[in-house]
């Protein structure tokens, strides 16, 4: 479980870097910059003032050749840095008796629910504004492992026999924190959408800032759920007590990192493991967790997971007996798949060449990038039994994934 971020650092010991410096590295880690000299030597020396503007700080890094110019992303500073404005406002009246009386019928200042397509740089612009959020009295996690917190905290709490287990369980996540920054909220699970709104509810008024970002407008989250009508009124919440805002434009930076750049590896030897770790090292930092997606029930285990780069063995992925709305399912959740040591496939391995089929078909259909280590060149996987035609346009379907205009067509269809 991620707790509080208080520092960031750069991955040579050695290296002593500033503010900025550290947040190239964290920057980094959200798969828009890479760890180089270049970066470390140019940023390290740029002044960094706490006062500064969120705006002036991304300036700043697009000058130093450390982000890109974008203006999608230019005004989701600005609403960062009204944000600031909120939660050092928030701060600094926190000790009065009139603004605690206040809060208490009101509730806490307004929080900004960040969406927008994959890849755009959302969870990347949060972090930065962390670090430069200007209060110790915060915390970063991603929601899943917010939720998990949350349900963990409700089954103790119940033991107790108390009539109602949420208030004290956010009183006890808003202790101590003013604000609250949740990256990638998605509602799967009926048991979340069931408890969000009074969670959120009893945080906004203890006073608890939140800062989301999601892949969804607030109006889709739990699109088609069951019992959605029943989750309806936190979509109203988010409208009353956040600012609503889209992260537009089309430019995917975690594909547009792959362009031009290998993505099938064979054979699956110690040279492909080293050019998929550095792909996956590049994409996410190396820092991952275990992601755990919900469909029609079932449990779907992604081994390895980190800014929207997936990463599994062949096996772990097409021995469970998975359908195609659980792969589709994992093509919802990524933005790029990486399936490593795909073997050579016989007639008594018809179910795992069957699904991962499925798999790619999945991934095309949704415009992941996949990258993969084999045993073999994709036309020569599964060359003969049942399914071997299926397989043949899989064969295909990754040729053509790994081309340079697929992946331009990719960040097309992104807009």
């Amino acid at each position: 479980m991620r707790g509080l971020i208080t520092s960031t650092h750069c991955p040579n010991d050695s290296c002593m870097i500033g503010q900025i410096g550290q947040k190239s590295c964290q920057l980094a880690n959200s798969g828009c910059l890479r760890f180089d000299s270049h970066h470390w030597s140019v940023t390290e020396n740029l002044p960094v003032q706490m006062s500064q503007s969120f705006r002036e700080l991304i300036s700043a890094k697009i000058a130093s050749g450390g982000l890109k110019p974008d203006q999608a992303q230019t005004a989701a500073a600005n609403q960062l840095d009204k944000l600031k404005e909120r939660v050092l406002s928030s701060e600094q009246n926190s000790r009065s008796f009139k603004s605690i009386f206040r809060r208490s019928k009101e509730g806490a200042e307004k929080g900004l629910y960040i969406w927008g397509k994959v890849g755009r740089g959302k969870s990347m612009l949060m972090d930065l504004f962390f670090e430069f959020s200007g209060t110790d009295r915060k915390r970063r996690v991603h929601f899943l492992d917010f939720m998990q917190e949350v349900h963990a905290a409700l089954h103790d709490i119940r033991k107790t026999e108390v009539d109602d287990a949420i208030p004290p369980v956010a009183r006890k996540l808003a202790e101590n924190v003013r604000l609250i920054c949740l990256d990638e909220m998605q509602i799967e699970d009926i048991a979340d959408a069931m408890i969000v709104g009074r969670l959120f509810e009893n945080l906004n008024q203890l006073g608890a800032i939140v800062c989301t970002t999601s892949n969804f407008h607030p109006g889709e989250l739990y699109k088609d759920g069951l019992n959605r009508h029943l989750f309806l009124p936190f979509v109203d919440f988010v409208g009353r007590t956040m600012v609503v805002h889209e992260l537009a434009g089309g430019l995917d930076y975690r594909q547009d990192r792959l362009k031009g750049a290998p993505t099938y590896f064979t054979p699956a030897d110690s040279a492909a493991a080293e050019a998929i770790e550095s792909i996956w090292t590049d994409l996410t930092g190396g820092k991952s967790e275990r992601r755990v997606l919900h469909y029609k029930g079932r449990e779907i285990q992604l081994p390895r997971y980190g800014n929207g780069v997936a990463r599994s063995n062949f096996w772990d992925l097409c021995r469970q007996p998975l359908g195609p709305g659980d792969f589709l399912a994992i093509a919802n959740a990524v933005r790029v798949l990486i399936v490593e040591d795909v073997p050579l496939l016989a007639r008594s391995n018809y179910n795992e060449a069957k699904r991962f089929v499925l798999l790619v078909d999945a991934l095309y259909e949704a415009r992941v990038q996949l990258v993969i280590s084999a045993a073999a060149e994709p036309e020569n996987l599964y060359s003969e039994g049942s399914g071997a035609f299926q397989f043949e346009r899989a064969a295909s379907r990754i040729r053509e994934m790994q081309s340079s205009g697929w992946q331009l067509g990719s960040a097309s269809k992104a807009e």
